[in-house]
């Protein structure tokens, strides 16, 4: 009975420590775009445009949990926001453009 408890609880801490936390998430891209304009891998052009994208994400969240729920269709839908701006800061990071 004991096992079936700890199995149980351990079941249930793996799921919440895999659980979404798109704000999370959200500061650490934010800490990405600014650690890479500040090293100068960003044009002030592409800063601009991920800020402006981070912030539709950021307002896509709060209209998302307005009504305290978060649809598996709105999850869906911010994280593949963030993992959009997260790919194309990886490319912006690496285009080689000069200015």
């Amino acid at each position: 009975m004991k096992l079936l408890f700890a199995s149980l609880f351990a079941l249930l801490l793996a799921h919440s420590a895999h659980s979404q936390n798109f704000k999370a998430d959200l500061r650490k891209l934010n800490g990405q775009i600014e650690t890479a304009y500040k090293s100068h891998k960003l044009t002030a052009n592409e800063y601009a445009k991920l800020k402006r994208e981070r912030d539709m994400i950021q307002l896509t969240i709060d209209k998302s949990l307005a009504d305290d729920i978060l649809t598996p269709d709105e999850k869906n839908k911010i994280h593949s926001k963030i993992v959009r701006s997260r790919k194309r800061l990886s490319k912006y990071k690496t285009n080689r453009e000069i200015y």
